[in-house]
């Protein structure tokens, strides 16, 4: 899994840059087939954003989340993905019967 960090109006600390490493581990434990990872995090006025676009096979999930501390903002962008990647997993697995039982193979 690629990483790839930006900052706008802001710098990337290696505190942050480990937070959301550490962070995203969770996304990759649910799905091992994750190309590359953008996170741009940027400050405004009175809050914090992070956005990211994860890149899998057949598909790109973007999620966003803004509130007042970068790391709420990493926590509920995360929880958003792994929501996100999670449904995906589900949409390409094969949920066809065979021999009265689910099968659990993914369509690629």
């Amino acid at each position: 899994m690629n990483l790839q960090l930006t900052g706008h109006h802001l710098e990337i600390t290696p505190a942050l840059r480990d937070y959301v490493t550490s962070k995203l581990t969770k996304i990759s434990n649910h799905f091992d087939h994750v190309i590359d990872v953008k996170v741009t995090m940027s400050v405004e006025k009175l809050a914090q954003k992070v956005e990211a676009t994860l890149h899998v096979p057949g598909n790109d999930l973007h999620a966003e989340c803004q509130d007042e501390n970068m790391y709420s903002a990493i926590d509920m962008l995360t929880d958003k993905l792994d929501r996100q990647v999670v449904k995906h997993k589900e949409k390409n697995t094969n949920h066809h019967k065979a021999n009265g039982a689910v099968k659990h193979q993914n369509i690629d």
